[in-house]
């Protein structure tokens, strides 16, 4: 199976940030890797993988290497779990006329437009109560697989002006999603939900659910040269780094290479599991110090490391050429994209870039380079608050794709595999 089907059966097997990081356990377990508990003391061995998970959706793993962090540092992949989208309101009934709706959140920044007229589900997880203490409740991950709800666009004929103007939705009127026709066996959803879960309506205590597009990935095109599915930012770039360092597993490397992902990244980052927060410093600190008993070991460490921030790119788009920056026109299936901003939207220096492209050459991976154009904002990522937080030397990098932040957007079948090849490279420089 090709890089690119891998691809796409890990991002439908992961219709949530939850489900993400159970389908990057799935593959790390079947690798050798072994749980640990941030509860729990740490006792680590060299050369051996390992990975702990916080608050289900943000999962760090790592695999030790074959000499203290102090002499060797760390190599460290970051990426997010979490996609622009539609979550579930917390009393989310809403009866109008014939119907019942389920009022949404709109989560992130996510393109409204594309999410009307597709065949939606929901997923995510739920807490469930299991006893009468305080604490009482577990947390069960739930995925419908058959669509439920949907967003149905308006007729044209009473919307004459929607191609001039744009498809355009009220957040709190119009994206409201239609979930049944009360009848004589009238479904509520806190019903649905606890009759999937086979508990009682009273057991149900809260949830985290979003909308998700029940069609799966697929390939198109001339010979297939193009991949299309949900959530490729950023899981696309997860999975390509899952690879990369489970394929690491056996091979001795003095650093230790890290991969983290994290929610949130698309609201912010600012929370205890995302990469604003503690979480991947709090790792580092416990790698150093179970192996590593210098004073001054985690400094040293951090001065031997590296980062790549891996985030999705902007292609060039030609139907829209205008929008990029001349010189700089990221094509899809010509290789990862180094991103840069002066303004430091992007972590990328002259010497990460260097090194960048040097582990590219020595790979015989093609590479690409990528900034705005100087009249447009530029977006950001996990890289600047990372090496914020941690003092690392850090670059971003992306493959490029079209129709970010769609519930379905479009990228290359081969650069996957170019990424892999890079961000293995990059592991083990």
């Amino acid at each position: 199976m090709s890089p690119a089907q891998q691809l796409l059966e890990y991002i439908d097997n992961s219709p949530s940030p939850w489900h993400a990081v159970e389908s990057t356990v799935t593959l790390l377990q079947a690798n050798g890797f072994k749980a640990l508990s941030e509860k729990e003391l740490w006792q680590l061995n060299a050369g051996e993988g390992y990975y702990t998970i916080r608050d289900q959706s943000s999962i760090i793993a790592f695999i030790t290497g074959s000499t203290a962090p102090s002499e060797s540092g760390y190599r460290i992949i970051g990426a997010h779990t979490d996609s622009p989208g539609l979550r579930i309101k917390p009393n989310p009934e809403q009866k109008r006329g014939a119907y019942l709706r389920l009022g949404v959140e709109v989560y992130g920044g996510p393109i409204l437009a594309t999410f009307a007229d597709r065949d939606l589900s929901l997923a995510g997880r739920v807490s469930v109560k299991t006893g009468s203490g305080v604490q009482a409740f577990e947390s069960r991950l739930l995925r419908i697989d058959e669509s439920i709800v949907r967003l149905p666009n308006l007729a044209i004929h009473l919307n004459r002006e929607v191609n001039k103007s744009g498809l355009k939705f009220n957040a709190q009127d119009e994206l409201p999603l239609i979930f049944s026709q009360p009848g004589p066996h009238d479904i509520n959803f806190k019903g649905l939900v606890a009759e999937r879960l086979q508990v009682t309506e009273n057991d149900i205590l809260a949830w985290e659910l979003a909308a998700y597009d029940t069609q799966p990935g697929a390939f198109f095109g001339l010979e297939q040269a193009f991949i299309t599915n949900s959530q490729l930012d950023n899981l696309a770039s997860c999975h390509a780094a899952l690879l990369a360092l489970t394929k690491r597993l056996n091979q001795s490397n003095a650093a230790t290479q890290v991969i983290a992902f994290f929610d949130h990244e698309e609201v912010g980052s600012c929370s205890a599991k995302g990469a604003d927060g503690s979480f991947l410093n709090d790792v580092l600190n416990r790698i150093g110090t179970t192996l590593d008993e210098s004073v001054q070991g985690h400094h040293q460490a951090i001065a031997h490391s590296y980062m790549l921030s891996a985030d999705m790119a902007h292609a060039w788009h030609p139907n829209f050429s205008n929008k990029h920056e001349p010189a700089h026109q990221p094509i899809i299936n010509n290789g990862p994209v180094i991103k840069i901003n002066t303004n430091q939207r992007y972590t990328t220096d002259a010497h990460t870039e260097a090194l960048f492209v040097s582990i590219c050459e020595d790979e015989k991976v093609p590479y690409q380079k990528f900034i705005n154009r100087s009249d447009l904002a530029c977006g950001s990522t996990i890289g600047p608050m990372s090496a914020a937080r941690t003092g690392i030397r850090s670059l971003d990098v992306g493959n490029p794709m079209w129709a970010m932040h769609s519930i379905r957007e479009s990228a290359g079948a081969v650069d996957h595999d170019y990424m892999i090849r890079a961000m293995s490279g990059f592991l083990r420089c």
